[in-house]
């Protein structure tokens, strides 16, 4: 499952920022406002990736960066989602190819490094981080996500903000912030990494989260409590309800595309 636990934690989602907070508090806002000195903030959630080629598609956004997933055949409505792609005014895809089918509509292609060729942390679905290091040489012209990232954000003017050399730096901001999501009754916190050196990132060790400043704690919700105002569980009773389509002696199988609006990839 990684990394998409670990994209989760890091606000990779347009209805969340980083550490579990949320874009529509206003408290989690200031926060993370304060933390990275930002000059603004977005105060409410932005698109889902559908309706987010929906809004291509008329015209609302005009430009789209995609990194390392193929849009153009895996979501929904592909033609529709090609033919937005296709008629956006500037379009850049970061990727390990450039014969991917969203890759060919794209103004610009960056090279950026393939699984093997990465180095940081996934997180899998249990809650543990892994250090992944790299396996193989950054060939050619490519570059890590990250440093593209950054890249960027220099040319734009936030040269402070984006003064990143190593991912360890990333890691140990990251883990900063933790701390005060954690401080407003978040559940993610490995504030407890904040000052790890470059020395003990690259050594790191699996280890499940949350890593707090006191060290590792026991089993999450160990002490009955959740992560809600009222600290219960909110169990949904559910009914269930039968597919429309029946097989019948006729008609024995059933078709599943894959086309629905919450499946994804190739």
């Amino acid at each position: 499952q990684p990394n998409a636990m670990g994209g989760r934690e890091v606000g990779g989602l347009a209805n969340m920022l980083a550490c579990h907070l949320d874009i529509e508090n206003a408290e989690h806002r200031h926060v993370v406002q304060n933390f990275w000195n930002a000059p603004r903030m977005p105060e409410k959630a932005g698109l889902k990736a559908v309706d987010m080629f929906r809004a291509m598609s008329d015209g609302k956004i005009k430009a789209l960066w995609v990194m390392c997933t193929n849009p153009a055949v895996s979501l929904p409505e592909a033609d529709a989602v090609a033919n937005a792609i296709r008629d956006c005014d500037f379009v850049v895809v970061s990727d390990l190819t450039d014969q991917t089918d969203t890759a060919k509509l794209a103004d610009l292609v960056l090279p950026a490094t393939g699984w093997g060729e990465k180095d940081g942390t996934v997180t899998n679905s249990d809650r543990t981080i892994s250090r992944q290091r790299a396996v193989l040489p950054t060939p050619g012209l490519a570059r890590h996500d990250w440093a593209i990232i950054a890249d960027v954000g220099r040319r734009m003017g936030y040269t402070e903000a984006f003064d990143y050399e190593t991912g360890a730096e990333i890691f140990r901001e990251y883990a900063a912030l933790s701390g005060l999501a954690a401080d407003m009754g978040r559940d993610f916190d490995i504030s407890g990494l904040r000052d790890i050196s470059d020395a003990e990132y690259n050594g790191m060790k699996p280890q499940r989260w949350p890593v707090t400043s006191n060290g590792p704690t026991g089993r999450m919700l160990g002490d009955g409590k959740f992560f809600t105002p009222s600290g219960k569980g909110r169990m949904l009773p559910l009914t269930h309800r039968a597919p429309l389509s029946q097989p019948t002696a006729e008609m024995p199988f059933r078709l599943n595309t894959g086309r629905v609006r919450d499946q994804w990839h190739t």
